[in-house]
């Protein structure tokens, strides 16, 4: 894999090169990996070296180690970064990193590439002396009261030009004795205190009440801690002990550009994440930010007028759109809800709440498997969430990206497959092809009834579900066992564009023979043009009675005529419900129905069946 990504770039890039001619803003890394200890900083450097080129490691300070790639001019990073990120070489939420944010070089070891002075162990925290790192946050807000979609040729991962490359490091400080740290310690704010209980929490050394309280509990985490990082077990944390858990609780922020960002036709300011997202789209009831790069991350801000009924409304719309899967737990309450669902692509979280006739608040939708991380960003998203007045006009947007399938320029979630069905009993039990019920987490009836898999007779193509809750059929299937004459006059009945049109559509055709092409019984062979979506549908005679199941084309190496089509006929399907204990209605005497009259009674029976991961 290696020599294919050095052979696929040989052509655009030189990697590596030297730092001496270069400026600051020229030289940049691929950070693809950041550890809280050094042995398993150097563990992951080493397994990189053994499949990609110039794996490099620094220390970060607050006892975090980064793997970095490189070092490469930003063009060529950036581009590396993607056929990495292609190839599955890096993690997906790998970015571009300066020099500037490294300290002492661990890997390889001896090297040290930037010429910084060792001035302290490896192991050592090399900026204790910093301030503690919190979510970037200017004085001034970005304001944003009109859509500015991103520039595409602009790096998510920018940083600004330093005037110097290698960092001069201080001598560390001393640290504070016991009195010095206790006495600093009473100076905290109850919100300081409990911040500290969350970076303990997060760390995996408190597992209590987030109260400020420092009883027994949160002295003995903090012990654990300070011995977790090379400190003496005091159970008092000094103010630059302090300063470090902090910067570790916000490493994973870094490269994400948190800022205050005011939206004042949402009437909503709150942190985003310029440097991953940016404003694309204003849709009443939402505004769209989505993703700048690689990182699949989007947030919508809600903003609407209503009342508990559109608020709730809302709730509902929500849960059929494609940003919010299914899984997930749900909860709505008089004047708020939740909504939180995951699949192995996205986890997207949702919270908005009604207060003075304005519903307001937003979805923060994050790439699966980086849990970590997202659930920091959505408490700081959370926390910084701010009304300001105003609302979006209803009537604002929408633009050239509509579609029956859209709602508010958002994709409305689709099934894998639909297929036709038509009831065969009273009950409701539905007859369809067995191609509709392969691999589905779920079924449904018209999009809203769940069914539930009876019989699937993979041989004869036939299967039989029945609906969650009883049903009243507006007509049910009567079984002709006994084919017309061929070329005869048929009928299909079907949805061939999987529910796009809403109803039923009725095909008319001819019975070109009672068996296939190979002589097989129990099938036969139709006379009509036939889309994907009729395959299950009921096939009829000229009376109104069902000679069959329209079965799905077959995908081959033989291309049939377009008109060729096939039916299970309604003998096997009458003996595969037979065999699961359903009576269906066989044929009686019937006389012809008009064209019209036949449309209503196929409707009536033919119902569209929906497949779901």
């Amino acid at each position: 894999m290696k020599r294919l990504i050095v052979a696929l770039l040989a052509t655009l890039i030189l990697t590596p090169f030297s730092l001496k001619a270069q400026s600051a803003g020229d030289v940049v890394w691929l950070q693809i990996e950041a550890q809280p200890t050094l042995s398993g900083a150097t563990s992951r450097a080493q397994a990189y070296s053994n499949s990609i080129e110039d794996v490099n490691g620094f220390s970060l300070g607050g006892n975090w180690y980064a793997i970095v790639v490189g070092p490469y001019r930003r063009a060529d990073a950036e581009l590396l970064l993607r056929n990495y990120r292609r190839e599955g070489l890096v993690p997906s939420d790998s970015f571009v990193q300066v020099s500037e944010r490294f300290a002492q070089q661990f890997w390889p070891v001896g090297a040290n590439v930037l010429n910084i002075p060792l001035i302290a162990p490896i192991a050592t925290d090399l900026a204790e002396n910093e301030p503690a790192v919190t979510a970037e946050d200017p004085a001034d807000p970005i304001t944003q009261t009109t859509l500015e979609p991103a520039d595409a040729g602009t790096s998510v991962d920018a940083e600004p030009a330093q005037t110097t490359m290698v960092p001069v490091l201080p001598e560390p400080p001393a640290d504070e004795t016991l009195a010095e740290a206790q006495r600093g310690e009473r100076n905290l704010t109850r919100e300081e205190r409990e911040q500290l209980q969350i970076a303990l929490k997060w760390a995996g050394f408190y597992d209590s009440a987030i109260d400020g309280a420092f009883g027994r509990g949160t002295r003995g985490s903090m012990a654990q801690w300070q011995t977790a990082n090379g400190y003496d077990a005091t159970g008092v944390l000094t103010t630059l002990q302090r300063a470090a858990l902090n910067r570790q609780y916000n490493a994973v922020l870094e490269g994400l550009g948190l800022q205050t960002v005011r939206n004042s036709d949402a009437g909503i300011e709150m942190l985003m994440p310029t440097k991953i997202v940016a404003l694309d789209k204003l849709e009443p009831p939402f505004v769209q930010y989505n993703a700048t790069g690689d990182i699949n991350a989007r947030v919508l801000l809600i903003s609407q007028a209503g009342d508990q009924d559109t608020l709730y409304g809302l709730y509902d719309i929500m849960q059929t759109l494609e940003i919010v899967p299914q899984d997930g737990p749900r909860e709505r309450k008089s004047n708020s809800f939740e909504l939180i669902g995951e699949n192995g692509s996205i986890i997207s979280q949702t919270q908005a709440s009604l207060e003075n006739g304005q519903i307001k608040g937003f979805t923060l939708i994050w790439p699966a498997g980086d849990e970590d991380r997202r659930r920091r960003v959505m408490s700081e998203l959370a926390k910084s969430f701010t009304r300001i007045p105003g609302v979006l006009d209803a009537a604002a947007g929408g633009g050239d990206d509509q579609a029956i399938d859209l709602v508010s320029g958002l994709q409305i979630r689709l099934p894998k497959l639909s297929r036709s069905g038509f009831f065969i009993d009273a009950a409701g039990t539905i007859a369809t092809t067995s191609q509709a019920v392969q691999s589905c987490g779920r079924m449904t009836l018209d999009d809203d009834t769940e069914l539930t898999v009876v019989v699937d007779d993979a041989a004869s193509g036939v299967a039989l579900l029945k609906p969650g809750n009883r049903l009243a059929p507006v007509e049910v299937a009567n079984f002709n066992t006994v084919p017309p004459r061929l070329q005869s006059e048929i009928a299909v009945a079907g949805f061939p564009y999987e529910g796009v049109l809403g109803a039923a559509t009725v095909t008319f055709g001819a019975l070109a023979d009672v068996r296939g092409l190979k002589g097989e019984e129990n099938i036969a062979r139709l006379e009509l043009a036939s889309q994907s979506g009729d395959a299950g549908g009921p096939v009829f005679d000229g009376n109104g009675r069902v000679l069959g199941m329209l079965l799905p084309r077959a995908d081959g190496v033989q291309q049939l005529p377009d008109d060729v089509n096939f039916a299970v006929e309604a003998t096997l399907i009458a003996d595969v419900a037979k065999k699961a204990g359903i009576t269906v209605q066989t044929a009686q005497d019937a006389s012809a129905l008009k064209p019209e009259d036949l449309r209503a009674k196929a409707k009536g029976m033919t119902v569209l069946v929906s497949c779901w991961e």
